[in-house]
C-alpha cells in the first residue's frame, strides 16, 4: 500500500503491476487474517497475512507477467482451480468457492 491509496486503489494498482489487466470495478469479498494466513518466505521472514480480497467481474486487458513477482497467469474454470496454491492463498480461494453454492 502507498501513502495516500485506498484499499480498492491497492487492488487495482496491483492487478494491473501483475497480470497486465486494468479492473473497471471491483467488490469486497471478504477480509482474511489469523493463523491460516501465516507464511515463511524462502529467505526466512514470517508474517501473518492480513488480505482484503475483492472479485473483480469486469476489466480489460490481455495477461502479461509482470517477470518479477508472478511466473505464469491463467484462468482457470471454477472446478479446475490447482491444488498447489500458495498457502495464505487457500482460505480466500476456498472461501470464495463456498459462497459459489
Amino acid at each position: 500500500m502507498e501513502p495516500g491509496e485506498s484499499l480498492e486503489e491497492v487492488a487495482k494498482r496491483e492487478l494491473l503491476e501483475e497480470t497486465g489487466l486494468e479492473a473497471r470495478s471491483l467488490e469486497l469479498f471478504n477480509i482474511f487474517s489469523g493463523k491460516d494466513l501465516y507464511y515463511k518466505y524462502p529467505h526466512g521472514d514470517e508474517v501473518y497475512n492480513v488480505v482484503f480480497a475483492y472479485v473483480c467481474s469486469d476489466f480489460e486487458g490481455a495477461l502479461k507477467e509482470d517477470g518479477v513477482e508472478v511466473q505464469e497467469l491463467r484462468f482457470f474454470s471454477y472446478s479446475e482451480i490447482p491444488n498447489e496454491l500458495s498457502p495464505p492463498d487457500k482460505p480466500v480461494i476456498y472461501k470464495f468457492l463456498e459462497s459459489l453454492t
